[in-house]
This record gives C-alpha cells, structure tokens and sequence, in this order.
C-alpha cells in the first residue's frame, strides 16, 4: 500500500510549527464526531496530536474518517493550526496545535481491542500479558521501556569509561550446580547429552580473569528453573561485572559510582555515597532482614538485658530456652485505641508471633500491663534502651532468635506501610557484609554454600573451615535498596587448592569436582589471579527506578509467575518428530 511517511511524530508539533504541512503515521487514541466536524487523536510513541476533519474543506477525507474506530493505523496530511483559546489543552504537550486535515490513509483497520489503550485500566494482568502487543500501546508501559532503554546506555558508557571490556558469553553451556534447576536444552549431534541455560555466567567470567581481561562487563540474560514466585521471572537480565588485582571496596566504589549515577541521571536524585555499611548479623537483628528497608526508622532493639529474669513468666521462660526478647518502637500509637492496638497483635501472630506485649509512652508517663510484673525501673529502662520518642508504643515480643527477629522485621515493614511511615520519591541504600559462607541443610544433612560455591572465605577464618565451618565468613557483599536486594557479589576462591577443599567441605567429591568444574579447577593451576566480581539485577533496578508496581511491567515480554507466556503459549507440545530426532521419549 502507497502512503506518506510521516514528516514528523505525532508528539512533536507546537506552536512554532503552526501553517507548515506536516504527515503522521499512528493509532487512534479516540474519535469524536461533532456532527460532521470529526476530531481525532493520533498517537505513536512519541505523544499524540489531535487531528481535525472539516466537511466543507476536505469532503473526500472527512467521509473516508467516518470509518475510523481506535486502534485504526493511518496516514494523515495537513496543515498545523493553532486551536482556540477555550480549546488548548495545557496537559498535553501538543495541546496548543491541531492538524486540519487535507489527505487520509486507512493503513489497517483494528478490531476493538479487549481492553482501553490507557494507563489507568481495570483489567487482569492475565489478560494483559495474553495482549501484549496491545498492552505495550500504553504510555505507561513505553515510559517504562524507554527508561530501561536510557539505564542501558548508561551502564555501558559508564563501565566503558573506567576500561571494562563488555564480552559475550555462551547462552548454551554445561549443567553446573549454582543453586536453581537448570534449564536443560537437549543435543541432537549428541544424543542423551544436554547443554544448560546459564543461571549466570559466573565460570566463564571467572575465566575471563584467568585470560587477562582484567575488567569484565556483560548485561546478559540469565535463566533459572524455579518454582513459581509472584514477582519472579524465569528468563532475568543482570549487569555482570568481574575484577582482577582487587578487593571488595573497589568492587563497592564501581557498583557506587554506578547507583549514584543511575539515580542522578534517571531520578533526579543526588545520592551520597560511601553507601552505608552493615554485617549480616547487624541487618538481622536491626531490621530482621538481611535486605532492610532504610526510608524509615523503627529498628529492632533487643531488650532481653534489663527484662530477662525480672518475673514476667513469657519473658522469663523464653529467655530459658536461650531465646530473646526484642521489640519496636511504633511512632503515634500512643494514641491508637484498644482495637487498633489488638489489629497490630493479630498481624504478629499472623506472622508468627504467640503475642505480642505493649510499653505506652504518652506525655512523659510510661504505661505498660506487664508493669506489675517487672517494675517501672525496668520499663524505663526499656524505653530508654529502645530510644522510644514520646507519644510511641513499644511493642515486643519474645521468642528463639531468628523468629523473634524475623517476625518484628515483617511486622515493622507492615506497620510502616499502614502507618505511611516511608517517604515517597526517597531512596535508601546499603551494602550488608560479613555473610556466613555456609549454612547447614538440615534435608541434606550436609553443608551448602549460602551464595554459591567460588565465594572465597575471609583469610582470618580459613583455619575454621575444618575446626567450625559454621562460624567462617564470606567476603560477600550483597547491595540493597528500598528494601530489595539489587546486587550480589564476592571475592571469588583464586587457588585450585582451596577451591577443592570448599568442594569437599560442601559435599562435592573429587570426581565429581572433575566431572562438573575440572575446566575451572584447570584453569586455576594455569596462574590464576586474584578476583571477584557482582551482578546487578537489572530488571529489579528498573522497576525501582521507574516506580512500577511489578517486574513485570520493565520486561517487554514477561513470563506469569507459573513461568508461562500467554501471548505465544509457551512452554508448548513439540511434534513426536522433533522429539525423535532429539532422542527423547515422554512418560507419564
């Protein structure tokens, strides 16, 4: 079909522009017909601009525009005309200007679409992902893509900047143990053996660093069969970094100078940096989360020191069986009412609590029910341990550890979202140190490695390995922000020798060591030096950046959270030859 291309975009057109002739290509947004006038909105990526159709000057046009309906594609040809005063619509950025139009191109009809192409629709996200290309037509959803599009360029002219060498790695690649199932993908020149999607590209930048690149960078695509998670996906794209001759604050102040960046040149927003440093010990027993949520106050305080033993039986007996008590000071809720206070009690046991008890400071008193059991003493104590501002309640809690903290973690983040105690448009960040290196699998009865099996030990604790493997710490780092962790890294094991010795301590015999990383291991004996790197989730960074609701509304193309693709229908059914030639039988 023969049309005009289009002389400009249909978000460009002001004032200035007005008597040129201009042609734009889109969809209509909307129609009105004002008894033979016809006005229409036509819409592209770039904006929209209201098109005019007039009887008495374009007859032959304004008949073929009484067939348009949404979602038509045309092809219109007309001057730019400034509309009148009681007409201009300041909201919109061509709202000043309309295009009276002389010629018109039906260059597709649409059907009506299953939902309005506009930002605020009531529709399930079932449906939506099943219309994708229907649901990318919306402005919100292009702003969303465009950021992720302008947070690319960034990152890599950044990384070039500072000397990285940006380097593909393979999509298809051998099943390594990292943490998640593999996605398997069969080979057909060599039956009965399969090649892995990458859960990351974590040996081959490693030996990258043996090959002397020193400075490595990737946004790659990375794959990991999980079970179904709500906002997980199981295709993700991530930054990879890898470093030689380094330490972890070198690592740190490329990642910082990165985030600060990102957010300068997206938001708006001056981010100060060294970022805040906190153990893994200190984020769980503060925040009761190794990804704390910093926009807002309201830390975990433990407070079994001036409580334990002074006569209230909960407390007391908790305390005997080596568990803490802890609490929260709430802000304003000196003033809740006996049943809001009972709501905040049933959200803890909900989150698995027993109960919970209350210590009110309101205009310089303290109250407290459990008063007659320990003494005021001690609840002023308590309040002074807990920093509790006037007019707060302290609420706690007692239980083993890691419920008791774990529990007011969640209680804390619940509480600051029905309080509306976090800031919009702020932005906290912070790197959480200091990880164990290994956690035991109570299943498995044996040791796994809490990141992954290549994350070297700290020096100090090397001897422990075979004494008190439990106690030895990682030179991990993990970076989060608003709560989400967006970053995961570590200094990598550089020596076969060790390297082999964590293999053993996780359970991984010598053959199979051979079997699945000999490739590395050989690699390491070859002069090997010093490494260690991160990855960035991208996907997670863009949903923050752009204040999207889900990951899903930043990925072009997301996946439910059943891992399925509505729009294609996929994972599908292959033919019974496909199947043959791979060597692959089906079984119930």
């Amino acid at each position: 079909m023969e049309f005009r291309k289009r002389t400009c975009t249909c978000g460009e057109l002001r004032p200035e522009h007005v008597g040129k002739t201009v042609t734009l290509n889109g969809w209509v947004d909307g129609r009105r017909d004002l008894g033979g006038l016809i006005f229409i909105d036509l819409r592209d990526r770039y904006g929209k601009t209201q098109v005019v159709f007039e009887p008495q000057s374009q007859p032959e046009a304004t008949e073929t525009a009484k067939e348009i309906r949404s979602e038509y594609v045309l092809s219109v040809t007309g001057t730019v005309a400034p509309r009148p005063e009681g007409m201009i619509k300041r909201t919109m950025p061509t709202g000043a200007i309309e295009v009276r139009a002389s010629e018109l191109t039906i260059l597709n009809k649409a059907d009506t679409p299953p939902f309005p192409v506009a930002d605020e629709i009531d529709v399930s996200e079932e449906l939506r992902l099943r219309y994708r290309y229907i649901d990318l037509r919306r402005s919100a959803l292009q702003r969303s893509l465009l950021t992720r599009h302008r947070m690319y360029q960034i990152v890599r002219k950044y990384f070039d900047e500072l000397n990285f060498v940006e380097v593909e790695t393979p999509m298809l690649m051998k099943s390594t143990p990292e943490g998640a199932r593999d996605y398997l993908v069969p080979s057909r020149v060599h039956p009965g053996k399969f090649f892995a999607l990458p859960q990351s590209p974590q040996t081959y930048k490693q030996i990258l660093m043996v090959s002397g690149l020193d400075r490595y960078f990737q946004i790659v695509k990375c794959f990991r069969d999980e079970d179904p998670r709500a906002d997980r996906q199981p295709e993700f794209t991530q930054i990879d970094v890898e470093m030689s001759f380094i330490d972890e604050s070198d690592i740190m102040s490329v990642v910082e100078g990165l985030v600060v960046r990102l957010l300068k040149e997206i938001n708006g927003v001056d981010l100060p940096a060294p970022f805040r440093r906190l153990t893994y010990d200190e984020a769980v027993r503060s925040y009761g989360s190794d990804k704390p949520d910093l926009r807002f106050g309201m830390p975990i305080v433990d407070v079994t020191s001036p409580l334990a033993g002074k006569g209230f039986k909960v407390f007391d007996e908790a305390v005997a069986r080596g568990g803490v008590v802890a609490g929260i000071a709430i802000p304003g809720a000196a003033t809740f009412s006996r049943k809001q206070l009972d709501g905040i009690t049933e959200t803890a046991k909900k989150l698995g609590a027993s109960g919970l008890a209350y210590v009110k400071v309101h205009e310089g008193a303290i109250e407290s029910p459990i008063e007659k059991f320990v003494g005021a003493e001690t609840l002023h104590a308590v309040v002074h341990a807990m920093n509790a501002e006037d007019g707060s309640v302290c609420a706690l809690m007692a239980d083993v550890p890691q419920k008791t903290f774990s529990v007011l973690g969640d209680l804390r983040l619940e509480l600051a979202k029905r309080l509306n105690l976090i800031p919009e448009n702020s932005f906290a960040v912070e790197w959480v140190t200091g990880f164990p290196l290994l956690e035991y699998s109570e299943e498995e009865k044996r040791y796994v490695a809490m990141h992954h099996p290549f994350t070297s030990p700290r020096p100090e604790d090397v001897p422990k390995l075979r004494t008190d493997p439990a106690s030895v710490r990682a030179r991990a780092y993990d970076l989060v922000l608003n709560g989400n962790e967006i970053a995961g890294g570590s200094i990598r094991i550089h020596t076969p020798e060790l390297q082999s010795d964590i293999f053993r301590l996780l359970g991984i015999g010598e053959a199979e060591a051979r079997s699945k990383f000999g490739f590395l291991l050989d690699a390491f004996k070859y002069g090997a030096p010093p490494h260690g790197g991160i990855a960035l989730g991208f996907d997670r960074l863009v949903m923050i950046l752009t204040g999207a609701k889900s990951i899903r509304d930043v990925i072009a193309f997301p996946k439910t959270g059943s891992a399925m693709s509505l729009m294609d229908d996929s994972p599908s059914e292959v033919s019974p030859t496909q199947l043959e030639e791979l060597h692959i039988r089906i079984t119930e």
